[in-house]
């Protein structure tokens, strides 16, 4: 069996064969019997409004029979989108050049990133298995192995040995270890042997992980394959301790009468040792994030055909840790910073940017924006006449610099990343049209905190200093005006950060976070901050998704809202 982890391009449909076409081969070659891809392989995923063009589905449908076509003795499970009265989520078993049979998703998700019922009817057809080389499998999809009772539980009470079951299923921190633990119970519940495949790659805000994963039947894991990177990986499964634990099982046997088999390959004697490859290392939290980071931005960039980004690099934290991000991601002969210094930059700031670029090999450059600034205080003057200068005169060096970058980005087509963090997004703090210029947002779902963690350990795993240690230390400023810094208007990050977790993340009420110990004021502060913030956050580039509540996606709330705890 392979399992083939693949990083599938929406829309491009044969671009996408081409690779599903390459990895069978592959698979074949080993040895393997099936080849499992990811859930809707064929169109990538998620094709979001893409389904509601008929074109667009014949196209997809079209693109399977050049799969199916493709197969000869290795059967392949391929995702794509079914049709007939209405669209479904399905999977394909090719073989011998054609659709063998297919499976219809039954469990759709409707939840955070999910729109699943926006597009998809529930699959209601009846249940089959498929014997390939003497084994009987089942096919499922995502979601449909998440419930105890669902489509795993019915495939296994019908006689299924091995479950196949398709996923793309997007990352946030920590996700790998709820999925392990879903599919170790529901392997041993099932006495049945699992077979995870997930889709590897970023998608717009998604990032997947990959990590797919086999179980045997007593949910001991058997083997995972790397995170955030494409492979193939083939190995064998025996599955007679399957039907000696379901001999054994204290809760007897399914009552059910057993599901129809539709023979697909016929059994191959067993050549040499069971090829059981050793699982991959899981990455540790801030490696996970990092990587994640690095995968949304390479393929944002790319899959976009853009070959090179530019970052406003200011010396301080966010936009440190976002040009070594992108020179992981593209290599630093990619990456282009440009050093914006006004008259209230201090030294050390600019020193800092140089030395970052210098450390990550980097191309930069300095445009100082005092001409601009002094010409824009001399064009505003006679109508601001009298008033005393404030925020007004502070963000329009931020918008000086925003204006920049976007001519360096429509001069040379570089794709502007901007560097705006979730607890700064959060409350608002940053400029329309000035630091949220651009497009791509990389650390927009990272909190204050976190970003700090990610450089230390960033320098941690390269052995040296990558990110300057000065970046690190330094207090955090906007250096907007003279001796400025951010806990002047915001309360201190690790503050911030925890009411920000439990009013974003997780919901609670202000009242509700008052009532955990946080001091009131800051906590009546921070919740309006979060709450008038909303028509910025609408405004601002689409980010990475690394939490369980990205802004966007994940928390739809409305911008005219008179509802206040």
């Amino acid at each position: 069996m392979a399992a083939c982890q693949l990083d599938v391009v929406v829309g491009d449909l044969d671009g996408n064969v081409d690779k599903i076409l390459a990895a069978l081969a592959q698979a074949e070659e080993a040895g393997a019997d099936v080849a499992v891809f990811s859930e809707l392989a064929v169109c990538g995923y998620p094709p979001e409004d893409l389904l509601l063009k008929p074109s667009f589905v014949r196209a997809n449908r079209d693109a399977l029979q050049r799969v199916a076509a493709s197969t000869n003795s290795c059967a392949a499970v391929v995702g794509f989108v079914d049709e007939d009265r209405d669209l479904y989520n399905a999977a394909a078993l090719c073989a011998h050049g054609r659709v063998m049979g297919t499976y219809r998703k039954r469990l759709l998700p409707n939840y955070g990133v999910f729109d699943e019922k926006r597009y998809f009817a529930v699959g209601t057809e009846p249940l089959q298995l498929f014997e390939v080389a003497g084994v009987k499998v089942a096919m499922t999809i995502c979601e449909d192995a998440w419930s105890a009772n669902g489509p795993v539980y019915e495939h296994s009470a019908g006689g299924a040995d091995v479950i196949l079951n398709i996923n793309a299923s997007p990352y946030h921190a920590g996700k790998w270890s709820e999925r392990e633990s879903m599919l170790s119970a529901r392997s041993a519940d099932s006495s049945c042997s699992i077979v995870y495949v997930n889709q590897v790659g970023g998608q717009d805000e998604l990032v997947f992980d990959g990590a797919s994963m086999v179980f045997d039947e007593s949910g001991t894991l058997v083997t995972r394959l790397p995170q955030f990177h494409e492979a193939i990986e083939t190995f064998d499964l025996d599955v007679r301790a399957v039907h000696r634990k379901r001999n054994l099982d204290p809760r007897g046997r399914p009552s059910t009468p057993p599901l129809p088999v539709v023979p697909v390959t016929d059994s191959r004697p067993v050549e040499g040792p069971p090829t059981i490859p050793a699982p991959a290392p899981r990455l540790g939290r801030l490696a996970e994030i990092w990587e994640a980071l690095v995968t949304g931005t390479r393929d944002y960039t790319r899959k976009n055909r853009f070959t090179d980004v530019v970052i406003a690099l200011s010396g301080g934290i966010d936009s440190t840790v976002v040009t070594a991000i992108a020179a992981d991601a593209l290599g630093p002969e990619r990456v282009h910073c440009v050093l914006m210094p006004s008259r209230y930059s201090s030294d050390h700031s600019v020193s800092d940017a140089v030395a970052l670029c210098e450390n990550l090999g980097v191309e930069h450059r300095t445009i100082p924006i005092e001409p601009a600034h002094s010409a824009f205080e001399e064009m505003l003057e006679p109508s601001f006449d009298g008033l005393d200068p404030g925020l007004t005169e502070e963000n329009l060096q931020s918008r000086i610099r925003g204006v920049t970058v976007m001519g360096l980005s429509n001069k040379f087509g570089w794709l502007v990343l901007t560097t705006g963090n979730k607890s700064e997004s959060a409350v608002g703090y940053s400029t329309l049209y000035g630091d949220t210029a651009g497009g791509y947002a990389v650390i927009k779902d990272v909190f204050k905190i976190e970003i700090y963690e990610l450089c230390r350990d960033r320098n941690r795993r390269a052995g040296r200093e990558i990110i300057p240690n000065s970046v690190i230390d330094k207090k955090p400023s906007a250096e907007l005006r003279p001796d400025q810094f951010d806990d002047q208007s915001l309360p201190p990050y690790p503050v911030l950060d925890a009411i920000l977790e439990l009013y974003v993340e997780q919901d609670h009420t202000a009242t509700e976070i008052i009532a955990l110990g946080h001091d009131e004021a800051i906590v009546r502060k921070v919740v309006r901050l979060v709450d008038i913030a909303e028509y910025k956050r609408r405004q601002t580039p689409l980010g990475i998704r690394v939490t369980t509540k990205a802004f966007g996606r994940d928390r739809r709330l409305p911008i005219v809202n008179r509802f206040r705890d």
